[in-house]
């Protein structure tokens, strides 16, 4: 005798050759009978039928479900199929949703907010085709009129609060201090070929250089860890984008003290002189080949490959020189590659004197009388010399080490333009107003900390999943509602892989 209460899950009775009963819980879920857990035997009525209902005490809190008494198999599956009122995409909320939720952007009353982010994570769309998978997925019916009056309002009333939020949130993460900052940009095109005020042509690193562009300047934390954020006119040059984020986050956070890392593209001596005025300290790449010859000279003297770095006073400022086997082999692999590039270009005849510059790899060119093109070996010889060498200027107390592995933290800055290009989709931009090219890269930014702090959550977690992943399987985590014979809604989180089980208990939902 069995009783059924959901399709995939009864109690069941077995009666043995000696007259006892056994009571056991038995799951058909993958197709074959499994039994989940024996309940416990006997002979006595009462005692089975206390069993009995503790199986199926069992049941209902295993499956979360309330019961369904049907003896008829074939009519039980098609009287729960066809009780069936949603199936509804869940997973997104109960686990990105989770996360948005407690970093604190939830503070902002906007549900649309938090869709438009979430949607940014896991469908990087068009923001038409977001309004088409909020409906599919979720069933909640936005217009796209909607998205864009939402758009026209964001970044001008929210953008201050969710870089404040998100500076609270990583101020926490960090123990409570900030002592370093990170500062990089980027450049976003767009599809079309109209400049205006602030989509302006220049260098792209997108190699999109014959597309309108806007600069995205990101300040981040030790490990990466989004803190504020500005965008610039696409033709203006970098460094200049640098003091203005620089300075709204230090007013904003009143720090008095404040380390600033940042590239060798941010290097002018301009910035260098600003830096030190406004009481900055600051860790910059340097150009060490570009130096006066006396100070080049200074650094080809020294044994690095011994001492591994070496401090180099100039003008007040410390020139810390490091030397480093893995940048020395990477150095060597690049200049060889550039060399065959050009010996092959000379073998066709395709080079001319308009080659000979200082641009990449045409550095090593020089022209033999009038006609004859050839690769210059001094100069080759000369470039060796520089193999594995990187420069460092700071006005910092830090000790060389400290410095040095500050500067490493700088790469984290180049993952999160990788994060926002490749997983959030941010470029190209198909928007072309003002308001609405601002709002979609501040729910671009608002997105990438969620990201990081998913990232971290596993971490700390221990669990081996990866963010990008546990992105692909809350894809697939539905809910479904049905109503009973008695006209009770119930409703039942489908967790069918071990990737799926695995986060619910991760996550708790």
């Amino acid at each position: 005798m069995c009783l059924f209460y959901f399709w995939v899950m009864f109690v069941c009775k077995k009666l043995n050759k000696s007259g006892v009963v056994s009571i056991q819980v038995i799951d058909k879920s993958q197709g074959k009978y499994k039994v989940l857990k024996t309940i416990g035997s006997s002979s006595y009525a009462e005692e089975i039928d206390r069993l009995f209902a503790e199986g199926k005490r069992y049941i209902q809190k295993y499956t979360g479900l309330q019961e369904l008494d049907f003896t008829d198999h074939k009519q039980a599956y098609e009287e729960v199929l066809s009780s069936i009122s949603s199936l509804k995409l869940v997973g997104i909320q109960r686990v990105l949703g989770k996360i948005f939720n407690q970093i604190g952007f939830d503070s902002i009353d906007d549900s649309l907010f938090k869709d438009l982010v979430l949607y940014r994570l896991v469908y990087p769309k068009s923001k038409l085709k977001t309004t088409e998978y909020l409906y599919r997925y979720e069933h909640k019916s936005i217009t796209e009129d909607e998205v864009y009056r939402f758009m026209d309002k964001l970044h001008g009333r929210y953008k201050e609060t969710i870089q404040q939020i998100s500076f609270n949130h990583t101020l926490q993460i960090l123990g409570g201090s900030i002592h370093a900052v990170f500062y990089d940009v980027t450049t976003i095109y767009f599809e079309i070929e109209r400049e205006d005020e602030i989509r302006r042509t220049g260098f792209s690193k997108d190699g999109k250089a014959q597309h309108p562009q806007i600069i995205l300047g990101l300040l981040v934390s030790k490990d990466a860890y989004p803190l504020a954020y500005d965008i610039f006119e696409g033709n203006k040059y970098e460094g200049d984008t640098f003091l203005p984020v620089l300075d709204g986050f230090r007013e904003k956070y009143c720090f008095n003290q404040l380390t600033v890392v940042a590239d060798t593209g941010l290097l002018s001596n301009k910035n260098v002189e600003e830096l030190m005025s406004r009481g900055y300290e600051f860790i910059l790449g340097a150009r060490i080949k570009n130096e006066k010859e006396s100070i080049k000279r200074e650094i080809l003297k020294i044994d690095l490959k011994k001492d591994k770095s070496k401090i180099i006073r100039k003008d007040g400022l410390s020139l810390i020189v490091a030397y480093s086997e893995v940048r020395a082999k990477k150095d060597r692999f690049n200049r060889e590659r550039g060399i065959r590039r050009l010996e092959k270009l000379l073998k066709t005849g395709r080079l001319t004197k308009s080659n000979i510059n200082n641009k990449g790899y045409n550095k090593f060119l020089k022209m033999e009388g009038e006609v004859t093109i050839m690769v210059d070996q001094d100069k080759i010889n000369q470039d060796r010399r520089w193999d594995g060498l990187k420069g460092y200027l700071t006005n910092s107390q830090m000790s060389k080490e400290d410095v040095l592995e500050n500067y490493r933290h700088l790469w984290q800055i180049e993952k999160a333009f990788r994060i926002a290009k490749n997983e959030l989709k941010i470029r190209p931009v198909y928007h072309y107003k003002k308001q609405r090219i601002e709002a979609h890269i501040c729910l671009n930014f608002t997105a990438y900390k969620v990201y990081k702090e998913l990232e971290r959550v596993l971490k700390v977690k221990k669990s081996n999943l990866t963010a990008e992943k546990v992105i692909e399987i809350v894809q697939n985590i539905h809910e479904i509602t049905f109503t009973t014979p008695d006209q009770q809604e119930i409703k039942k989180t489908i967790l069918l892989t071990e990737e799926q089980k695995q986060l619910q208990e991760l996550f708790g939902f």
